[in-house]
């Protein structure tokens, strides 16, 4: 019984060491991020990162600035719409560890060529 539940034991240990190390980090973030996933889930592993966290690098100016549309669509704007302005929490449209759809995809049609997922 003991050996049993040795093996089960060391069994879960290394599923949950594959687990954690199975995570894909985009590109773009690699070198910030590195191994330290605590650097964005500021609210526990297990819980979205929150916007504070995102916004450590991302500035949400800049942001809206580099989304910006011409004139007549600028109510599109991702970073800085007509529904939420600047205050969109960030994992609506963006996921780290598995692609996402911009949550403006639920009602229109336009498309963010540039959408980093």
């Amino acid at each position: 019984m003991i050996k049993l539940k040795a093996v089960l034991a060391l069994t879960l240990g290394c599923l949950l060491t594959l687990s954690v190390q199975a995570v894909e980090v985009r590109d773009h973030h690699k070198e910030v991020i590195g191994k330290d996933c605590k650097t964005c889930h500021d609210n526990g592993i297990k819980q979205f990162p929150s916007d504070q966290s995102c916004l450590q690098c991302h500035d949400v100016d800049d942001l809206a600035e580099q989304t910006a549309r011409n004139e007549e669509d600028k109510w599109q704007n991702p970073h800085n719409n007509l529904h939420y302005g600047k205050e969109l929490p960030c994992q609506e449209c963006h996921g780290e560890h598995q692609p996402k759809q911009p949550m403006c995809n639920n009602c229109h049609t336009f498309k963010f060529d540039k959408h980093k997922q």
